[in-house]
Protein backbone atom coordinates (compact mmCIF):
# COMPACT_ATOMS: atom_id res chain seq x y z
CA UNK A 1 0.00 0.00 0.00
CA UNK A 2 1.43 3.44 -0.88
CA UNK A 3 1.57 5.36 1.69
CA UNK A 4 1.14 9.53 2.07
CA UNK A 5 2.38 12.23 3.89
CA UNK A 6 0.99 16.11 4.66
CA UNK A 7 2.10 18.69 6.44
CA UNK A 8 0.11 22.21 6.84
CA UNK A 9 1.12 25.95 6.68
CA UNK A 10 -0.90 29.01 7.93
CA UNK A 11 -4.69 29.18 9.03
CA UNK A 12 -7.43 27.02 10.38
CA UNK A 13 -8.77 26.65 6.70
CA UNK A 14 -5.54 25.08 5.41
CA UNK A 15 -5.61 22.61 8.09
CA UNK A 16 -9.57 21.94 7.22
CA UNK A 17 -8.47 21.29 3.26
CA UNK A 18 -5.71 19.34 4.12
CA UNK A 19 -7.94 16.89 6.14
CA UNK A 20 -10.16 16.65 3.23
CA UNK A 21 -8.17 15.99 0.66
CA UNK A 22 -6.29 13.21 3.13
CA UNK A 23 -9.11 11.85 2.77
CA UNK A 24 -8.98 11.81 -1.16
CA UNK A 25 -5.61 9.61 -0.49
CA UNK A 26 -7.45 7.12 1.77
CA UNK A 27 -10.42 6.61 -0.86
CA UNK A 28 -7.79 6.05 -3.50
CA UNK A 29 -6.26 3.24 -1.29
CA UNK A 30 -3.06 5.12 0.40
CA UNK A 31 -2.32 4.83 3.68
CA UNK A 32 -2.16 8.41 5.75
CA UNK A 33 1.04 8.32 7.60
CA UNK A 34 2.75 11.03 10.24
CA UNK A 35 4.91 13.71 8.00
CA UNK A 36 7.85 12.42 9.47
CA UNK A 37 7.31 8.67 8.82
CA UNK A 38 8.80 7.72 5.47
CA UNK A 39 6.28 7.69 2.71
CA UNK A 40 5.77 7.70 -1.38
CA UNK A 41 3.91 10.96 -1.59
CA UNK A 42 4.50 14.12 0.71
CA UNK A 43 1.87 16.80 0.27
CA UNK A 44 2.55 20.10 1.67
CA UNK A 45 -0.25 22.67 1.72
CA UNK A 46 1.01 26.20 2.07
CA UNK A 47 -0.03 29.80 3.38
CA UNK A 48 1.00 33.36 1.88
CA UNK A 49 -0.04 36.08 4.33
CA UNK A 50 3.43 36.03 5.51
CA UNK A 51 6.58 37.25 3.60
CA UNK A 52 8.14 33.66 4.94
CA UNK A 53 6.51 31.58 2.93
CA UNK A 54 9.05 30.38 0.52
CA UNK A 55 11.28 29.69 3.25
CA UNK A 56 8.63 28.13 5.13
CA UNK A 57 8.08 26.17 1.96
CA UNK A 58 11.79 25.01 1.33
CA UNK A 59 12.38 23.75 5.15
CA UNK A 60 9.28 21.49 5.03
CA UNK A 61 10.68 20.18 1.41
CA UNK A 62 13.98 18.93 2.76
CA UNK A 63 12.26 17.42 5.99
CA UNK A 64 10.45 15.66 3.80
CA UNK A 65 13.21 14.21 1.64
CA UNK A 66 15.17 13.32 4.81
CA UNK A 67 12.93 11.20 5.44
CA UNK A 68 12.28 9.75 2.24
CA UNK A 69 14.62 10.83 -0.75
CA UNK A 70 13.04 9.41 -2.92
CA UNK A 71 9.20 10.17 -2.19
CA UNK A 72 7.11 12.49 -4.96
CA UNK A 73 6.96 15.93 -3.44
CA UNK A 74 3.66 18.01 -4.29
CA UNK A 75 2.38 21.59 -3.61
CA UNK A 76 -0.33 23.28 -3.25
CA UNK A 77 -1.80 26.14 -1.23
CA UNK A 78 -2.20 29.50 -1.27
CA UNK A 79 1.53 30.00 -2.22
CA UNK A 80 1.26 27.46 -4.84
CA UNK A 81 -1.26 30.12 -6.41
CA UNK A 82 0.47 32.75 -6.34
CA UNK A 83 3.80 31.36 -6.98
CA UNK A 84 4.36 28.33 -9.10
CA UNK A 85 7.25 28.51 -11.30
CA UNK A 86 8.73 29.98 -8.31
CA UNK A 87 8.01 26.88 -6.13
CA UNK A 88 8.95 24.54 -9.09
CA UNK A 89 12.01 25.78 -8.82
CA UNK A 90 12.62 24.57 -5.05
CA UNK A 91 15.08 21.77 -5.61
CA UNK A 92 12.93 18.16 -4.81
CA UNK A 93 9.48 19.67 -5.97
CA UNK A 94 7.57 17.39 -8.33
CA UNK A 95 4.28 18.90 -8.62
CA UNK A 96 2.51 22.21 -7.61
CA UNK A 97 -1.36 22.52 -7.91
CA UNK A 98 -3.14 26.01 -7.97
CA UNK A 99 -6.25 25.90 -6.15
CA UNK A 100 -8.72 24.99 -8.65
CA UNK A 101 -6.48 21.69 -9.10
CA UNK A 102 -5.85 21.11 -5.25
CA UNK A 103 -8.76 18.83 -4.45
CA UNK A 104 -8.17 16.48 -7.74
CA UNK A 105 -4.59 16.35 -6.90
CA UNK A 106 -5.24 12.38 -7.06
CA UNK A 107 -6.09 12.54 -10.29
CA UNK A 108 -2.85 14.40 -11.33
CA UNK A 109 -0.63 12.03 -9.29
CA UNK A 110 -0.23 9.21 -11.60
CA UNK A 111 3.25 8.30 -11.95
CA UNK A 112 5.52 9.03 -8.78
CA UNK A 113 8.87 8.72 -10.68
CA UNK A 114 10.40 11.78 -10.10
CA UNK A 115 11.41 14.27 -12.60
CA UNK A 116 13.96 16.82 -13.91
CA UNK A 117 11.45 19.23 -13.65
CA UNK A 118 8.47 20.02 -11.97
CA UNK A 119 4.88 20.00 -13.22
CA UNK A 120 2.77 22.55 -12.74
CA UNK A 121 -1.12 22.54 -12.75
CA UNK A 122 -2.50 26.14 -12.34
CA UNK A 123 -5.47 28.05 -14.11
CA UNK A 124 -6.07 31.80 -13.39
CA UNK A 125 -7.76 32.70 -9.86
CA UNK A 126 -11.03 33.56 -11.34
CA UNK A 127 -11.88 29.97 -12.53
CA UNK A 128 -12.87 29.13 -8.91
CA UNK A 129 -15.00 32.14 -8.32
CA UNK A 130 -18.49 30.55 -8.20
CA UNK A 131 -17.11 27.09 -7.42
CA UNK A 132 -17.46 26.62 -3.65
CA UNK A 133 -15.67 22.81 -2.19
CA UNK A 134 -16.04 21.94 1.07
CA UNK A 135 -13.95 20.75 3.62
CA UNK A 136 -13.91 19.58 7.69
CA UNK A 137 -11.05 18.09 9.56
CA UNK A 138 -11.38 15.19 11.23
CA UNK A 139 -9.62 12.76 13.26
CA UNK A 140 -6.43 14.42 13.93
CA UNK A 141 -8.26 17.16 16.92
CA UNK A 142 -10.55 16.43 19.48
CA UNK A 143 -12.37 19.60 17.29
CA UNK A 144 -13.38 19.88 13.68
CA UNK A 145 -12.37 22.79 11.53
CA UNK A 146 -15.41 22.99 9.06
CA UNK A 147 -15.34 25.27 6.38
CA UNK A 148 -18.47 27.30 5.11
CA UNK A 149 -16.67 30.35 2.97
CA UNK A 150 -14.24 30.86 1.22
CA UNK A 151 -12.26 33.89 -1.17
CA UNK A 152 -12.50 37.44 -0.31
CA UNK A 153 -13.83 40.48 -1.80
CA UNK A 154 -12.03 43.00 0.05
CA UNK A 155 -9.06 44.58 -2.32
CA UNK A 156 -7.14 45.41 0.82
CA UNK A 157 -4.10 46.95 -0.70
CA UNK A 158 -1.48 44.74 1.23
CA UNK A 159 -3.54 41.49 0.84
CA UNK A 160 -2.51 38.94 -1.62
CA UNK A 161 -5.70 36.54 0.05
CA UNK A 162 -8.21 37.10 -3.20
CA UNK A 163 -5.57 36.42 -5.60
CA UNK A 164 -4.79 33.20 -4.14
CA UNK A 165 -8.12 32.20 -3.43
CA UNK A 166 -10.32 33.95 -5.14
CA UNK A 167 -14.24 36.02 -4.92
CA UNK A 168 -15.93 35.68 -1.83
CA UNK A 169 -18.52 32.12 -2.29
CA UNK A 170 -19.84 29.92 0.52
CA UNK A 171 -21.56 26.33 1.12
CA UNK A 172 -25.41 26.64 1.58
CA UNK A 173 -26.72 26.50 5.04
CA UNK A 174 -28.06 23.17 4.45
CA UNK A 175 -25.07 21.42 3.21
CA UNK A 176 -23.30 23.04 6.16
CA UNK A 177 -26.04 21.62 8.92
CA UNK A 178 -25.60 18.06 7.29
CA UNK A 179 -22.05 18.25 7.89
CA UNK A 180 -22.05 19.15 11.17
CA UNK A 181 -24.45 16.52 11.90
CA UNK A 182 -21.95 14.19 10.19
CA UNK A 183 -19.19 15.47 12.82
CA UNK A 184 -21.30 15.15 15.77
CA UNK A 185 -22.25 11.41 14.48
CA UNK A 186 -18.30 10.94 15.60
CA UNK A 187 -18.64 11.63 18.92
CA UNK A 188 -17.33 15.17 18.10
CA UNK A 189 -18.22 17.73 20.18
CA UNK A 190 -16.62 21.24 19.20
CA UNK A 191 -17.18 22.61 15.89
CA UNK A 192 -14.56 25.26 14.50
CA UNK A 193 -15.83 27.17 11.73
CA UNK A 194 -13.56 28.77 9.09
CA UNK A 195 -13.09 30.51 6.29
CA UNK A 196 -11.53 33.43 4.99
CA UNK A 197 -13.89 36.32 5.31
CA UNK A 198 -16.63 34.37 7.15
CA UNK A 199 -18.52 37.00 8.41
CA UNK A 200 -19.20 37.22 4.39
CA UNK A 201 -21.16 34.35 4.37
CA UNK A 202 -24.48 33.33 2.37
CA UNK A 203 -22.77 34.15 -1.23
CA UNK A 204 -23.44 30.96 -3.50
CA UNK A 205 -23.34 31.23 -7.51
CA UNK A 206 -22.21 34.26 -7.27
CA UNK A 207 -25.56 35.31 -5.57
CA UNK A 208 -26.23 36.61 -1.89
CA UNK A 209 -28.50 33.94 -0.19
CA UNK A 210 -28.11 34.48 2.89
CA UNK A 211 -26.10 36.31 6.05
CA UNK A 212 -23.94 35.16 8.60
CA UNK A 213 -26.16 35.19 11.27
CA UNK A 214 -28.74 32.59 9.51
CA UNK A 215 -25.83 30.18 9.84
CA UNK A 216 -25.43 30.69 13.36
CA UNK A 217 -29.15 30.31 14.03
CA UNK A 218 -29.10 27.36 11.78
CA UNK A 219 -26.48 25.49 13.87
CA UNK A 220 -27.41 26.40 16.90
CA UNK A 221 -29.90 23.61 16.68
CA UNK A 222 -27.57 20.72 15.56
CA UNK A 223 -27.76 18.37 18.62
CA UNK A 224 -24.57 16.47 19.82
CA UNK A 225 -22.47 19.97 19.29
CA UNK A 226 -22.06 21.50 22.53
CA UNK A 227 -19.00 23.99 21.61
CA UNK A 228 -19.38 26.15 18.41
CA UNK A 229 -16.71 28.46 17.64
CA UNK A 230 -16.38 31.57 15.33
CA UNK A 231 -12.39 31.82 14.12
CA UNK A 232 -12.37 35.01 13.29
CA UNK A 233 -14.47 37.76 12.12
CA UNK A 234 -13.96 41.50 10.37
CA UNK A 235 -15.35 44.16 13.37
CA UNK A 236 -17.66 45.85 10.53
CA UNK A 237 -19.66 42.28 9.91
CA UNK A 238 -19.50 41.52 13.49
CA UNK A 239 -23.40 42.52 14.28
CA UNK A 240 -25.07 43.46 17.45
CA UNK A 241 -27.55 40.66 15.87
CA UNK A 242 -24.71 37.98 16.06
CA UNK A 243 -23.24 39.35 19.31
CA UNK A 244 -26.59 39.76 21.40
CA UNK A 245 -27.15 35.75 19.54
CA UNK A 246 -24.08 34.39 20.63
CA UNK A 247 -24.54 35.87 24.37
CA UNK A 248 -27.78 33.49 24.54
CA UNK A 249 -26.55 30.74 23.02
CA UNK A 250 -25.80 27.51 24.65
CA UNK A 251 -23.52 25.91 21.96
CA UNK A 252 -21.67 29.22 20.67
CA UNK A 253 -18.49 30.31 22.63
CA UNK A 254 -18.92 33.91 23.48
CA UNK A 255 -15.64 34.40 22.31
CA UNK A 256 -14.49 36.80 18.87
CA UNK A 257 -11.18 37.18 16.92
Amino acid sequence: MKKVAFYTLGCKLNFSETSSIGRLFTDAGYLVVNFYDKADVYVINTCSVTDHADKKCRKVVKEALKNSPNAYITIVGCYAQLKPVEIAEIEGVDMVLGAAEKFRIVEYITDLTKKDKAVIHQQSIESVNHDFIASYSIGDRTRTFLKVQDGCDYPCTYCTIPLARGASRSDNIENVVNRAQMVAATGIKEIVLTGVNLGDFGIVDGNRKNQFIDLVRALDQVEGIERIRISSIEPNLLSNEIIEFVATSERFVPHFH
